[in-house]
């Protein structure tokens, strides 16, 4: 049995592939429940996001893999065979835990897909799809990606627009929770810096959206987390004063904050600093307003400048983190490995078991019939050394016979340490 990677992702496939193939939660459950019964493939995790889709499973091939991914999602085998990417042991292992630390995602380093691989083991695990040899590499997986996180700076810089607004904030502002943000426009990218701002813990947030609609649905999903307050478009003006930062991204054709508006709207601050991001092209807020004393104005190109900057840190730490992942995967195999070790060691000291007892109760018979004691403990001892050792003849046999010298000759060395360590106990 082995350990197997199997899927597709931003890299492999279009996406309309990864649509063909990808798993909704609900759908996995039943699958997974379903598979739990195969006797050949019921030991697997599928990791199922917007840009990828994987199975990790162990089993007897990849090829029994690959046909479930097909067949659960009404495929032919031909239609994925030329996208699919597949890993087996070491580096399979080491791909979970690249996958899990960022270092395989569109945007390198992004610390969501660590909760979506998590989330994945969990359901398999409710499905009874995962067997203690699997759980124990996830974990392991989990482990590594949280020294990533913590050792290097692979996940430290802002890379996205949203996030590097709400870091903008932190920067400027120092206190989150005195921190009060007006949202203009509830658009994907200002609901972003949102829900990033809201994660760090700011004290509230204004949004300003022309149709409440809208407004109110990114209010629902930041509610949990900060006090929100829906206004009036109309009302944007007179409420510039309320917010420390202010994010834009309208799309509108016209400028919808002024430099009269941020001047008036500071005087009622007591020119307290406010932060200004202007994320929409064409742009929302009059360039004129940077010239004020205490406004800090930052447009697209201002942050793209800084998110480049910050990505090309996040590389230097990703060749980092990618050796850190290598060494832990090793480690990983190796600790495998010692263990599969000592339950080998374990039935070869228990056949040794059973011959000496073989062997004791046929010395036990014949010293009941009066036979020779010295002779009885000679054939004793030389019959089970000859029954001990033959296992290692025909493992130096077989090995002397193979194509590859080295195996025979680490054999040949480990054995002469042996004698070595044995002759050096004597002394």
């Amino acid at each position: 049995m082995s350990f197997f990677a199997l899927g597709v992702n931003h890299q492999t496939a279009s996406v309309a592939l990864r649509e063909q193939i990808a798993f909704n939660a609900e759908k996995l459950s039943v699958l997974l429940a379903q598979q739990s019964h195969n006797t050949e493939l019921n030991d697997l995790v599928v990791v199922s996001t917007c840009n990828r889709t994987e199975v990790y499973a162990i089993s007897e091939n990849a090829d029994m893999v690959l046909n479930w991914l097909a067949q659960a999602n009404d495929l032919d085998v031909k239609q994925l065979v030329n996208h699919v990417y597949r890993y087996e042991d070491a580096q399979a292992v080491t791909h979970l835990m690249r996958v899990a630390s960022g270092l395989d995602s569109l945007m390198l380093g992004e610390p969501q897909i660590l909760g979506q691989v998590k989330s994945a083991l969990s359901l398999a695990k409710d499905a009874h799809t995962v067997s203690g040899n699997l759980n124990r590499i996830f974990e392991y997986a989990f482990y590594a990606a949280k020294r990533v996180r913590s050792e290097t700076a692979v996940g430290s810089h802002a890379v996205s627009m949203g996030y590097a607004v709400a870091q903008l904030a932190l920067q400027v502002f120092s206190q989150p929770e005195k921190m009060t943000v007006l949202i203009v426009a509830a658009g994907e990218m200002n609901s972003l810096v949102a829900k990033h701002l809201a994660e760090m813990g700011v004290g509230k947030v204004l949004i300003c959206n022309r149709t409440r609609e809208r407004a109110e649905l990114l209010a629902q999903e930041i509610a949990h987390q900060v006090e929100v307050e829906i206004l009036e478009f109309a009302d944007l003006a007179e409420n510039l004063h309320r917010a420390d930062v202010i994010s834009s991204c309208t799309g509108s054709l016209h400028q919808v904050i002024s430099y009269q508006d941020v001047k008036r709207a500071l005087k009622k601050r007591r020119y307290q600093q406010m932060l200004l991001v202007d994320l929409a092209v064409p742009r929302d807020i009059e360039p004129k307003v940077e010239s004020l004393d205490g406004v800090y104005l930052y447009g697209v190109d201002d942050l793209q400048s800084v998110i480049d900057e910050n990505l090309a840190q996040r590389r230097q730490a990703a060749v980092e983190a990618e050796v850190m992942v290598n060494q832990l995967a090793i480690e990983l195999i190796t600790h495998e490995r010692v263990n599969e070790a000592g339950e080998t060691i374990h039935q070869y000291r228990q056949h040794g078991h059973e011959l000496q007892q073989e062997e004791l109760q046929l010395a036990l018979s014949r010293l009941a019939k009066g036979e020779n004691a010295a002779q009885i403990m000679q054939d004793f001892a030389h019959r089970l050394t000859q029954k001990l050792l033959h296992p290692t003849s025909i493992v130096l046999r077989d090995a002397a016979k193979a194509e590859d010298p080295a195996y025979f000759e680490q054999l040949q060395q480990s054995l002469a340490n042996v004698a070595a360590h044995r002759r050096k106990a004597k002394k």
